[in-house]
């Protein structure tokens, strides 16, 4: 099977993934599809080519050329929020924390947590997909560019 997805699709071209969603809890699903077409839209506004989605470690990954892959996930041992993981060998999570302490939540290097009960901060999570999506283009530069 097919595991791209062209960046104006919203559609699921995997199964896997598409069950992945249908079995999260609806409120964390709702979340998440919005995650998810955030970063569709991101792909298709900035011209970054084919967007692979797919499972890695169990999570909706999507990953383009020019960028590191996010994952997305809901946790049954977190059950009150929905994280995004980026690559932790990477300066993402440094940088949005330089960029946004005090309105984004982290854990560690990888992992940036939206609480369920909190509206999404549409503005400043936008921005850290579109780093990620960029940032091998953008990787050498102070605060990535920003």
């Amino acid at each position: 099977m097919d595991q791209s997805v062209t960046p104006l699709s919203p559609e699921f071209s995997d199964i896997a993934v598409q069950a992945k969603f249908e079995n999260y809890p609806a409120d964390a699903q709702q979340r998440l599809l919005r995650i998810r077409s955030m970063i569709f839209e991101l792909v298709s506004e900035l011209e970054l080519g084919t967007c692979e989605e797919n499972l890695k470690w169990g999570e909706p990954s999507y990953a383009v050329k020019s960028g590191s892959p996010i994952r997305l996930d809901w946790k049954e041992k977190h059950p009150e929020r929905v994280s995004i993981f980026f690559n932790c060998n990477t300066r993402l999570v440094a940088t949005f924390r330089d960029l946004y302490t005090g309105l984004l939540e982290f854990d560690g290097n990888r992992e940036l947590i939206l609480p369920l009960s909190q509206p999404l901060p549409e503005k400043e999570l936008k921005h850290c997909l579109q780093l990620a999506l960029t940032y091998k283009k953008v990787k050498d530069l102070p605060l990535l560019g920003c």
